[in-house]
């Protein structure tokens, strides 16, 4: 499996590989600029230079993964914001370019009182126009596939049903720029359950039904602090929580999803070591890792 965390990127983006390596990552995932405010430094030379030197060097770390900024809402029906989110989304694009990194997570929205449908149209026209205004200037694609976060469901938030990112997808210009990442925490909370080999195959059914598992990029593997359909989104670490230990053990087994890269967002200190034990924990559940 593809298992690795977000790590940390103090003292420089490239140096998120070196964690990640000490804590066994095979993937990981990071924020490109501070996650909670909307300006950012452009990156420079040096800094995209010693980011590729770190892909050489960390070649077993990959793919790599980016999740934009909170204070995006591509869905917000007031003009001033939609417009600040949009350029604010291009440019987490036009950074994950200049460092080759392929995949861009993001919550997309919230309707604030719009309405889901109104919602889901207006990130869809978001994105459209972002990707249209990329190929215009560049001739090129984006070069990095969005990949829409499923959520809890917390207040106005979208994508807490997959019918919302089916219907979403079925708006897009190019399709198969985009995907969906998985959170686990996530989908139990907004009332999805996976605590049986029954009812984690029927979530995967219905995932599959509306969304299709090919557009599965990727899992942000959490467990939960809140109980089943709660719409809260807390994260525990893995087997600690209202999930418990079996969804885990079933989807580190799925063969479907052998090479879908699984990152942990799950509560940790300064030096890392709850990603250490989390991911011995799944690498554990494996069928022949007692041998």
């Amino acid at each position: 499996m593809l298992l690795g965390a977000h790590m940390s990127v103090s003292g420089g983006l490239h140096k998120a590989f070196e964690r990640g390596k000490t804590v066994g990552c095979q993937t990981i995932q990071i924020f490109t600029k501070n996650a909670s405010q909307w300006k950012a430094k452009p990156l420079a030379g040096a800094d995209i230079a010693a980011w590729q030197k770190a892909v050489t060097a960390h070649d077993g770390i990959t793919p790599v993964i980016t999740h934009d900024s909170y204070l995006i809402n591509l869905a917000s029906p007031v003009e001033e914001s939609w417009e600040k989110s949009l350029g604010a989304f291009k440019e987490e694009i036009e950074r994950n370019r200049l460092l080759g990194i392929p995949y861009l997570v993001t919550h997309a929205g919230a309707h604030m009182s719009s309405g889901e449908e109104a919602g889901l149209t207006r990130i869809a026209r978001a994105v459209n126009r972002v990707h249209n205004e990329i190929v215009e200037e560049t001739g090129n694609p984006p070069g990095t596939m969005i990949l829409f976060e499923t959520t809890a469901g917390q207040g106005s938030s979208l994508g807490y049903k997959f019918e919302h990112w089916g219907r979403l997808l079925e708006q897009l210009d190019h399709p198969e720029w985009a995907g969906i990442c998985f959170d686990t925490c996530h989908v139990f909370a907004s009332g999805y359950d996976m605590r049986t080999a029954e009812t984690y195959d029927a979530t995967m059914s219905e995932f599959d039904r509306y969304i299709g598992l090919q557009n599965l990029r990727a899992f942000h593997i959490n467990d939960s602090k809140q109980g089943l359909g709660s719409r809260v989104d807390r994260h525990e670490a893995i087997g600690k929580g209202q999930l418990g230990i079996e969804p885990f053990r079933f989807l580190v087994n799925d063969a479907r999803f052998a090479s879908t890269p699984m990152v942990l967002e799950t509560p940790k200190g300064t030096d890392d070591t709850e990603d250490l034990l989390n991911l011995a924990t799944l690498r554990g559940l494996l069928k022949g890792a007692e041998a």
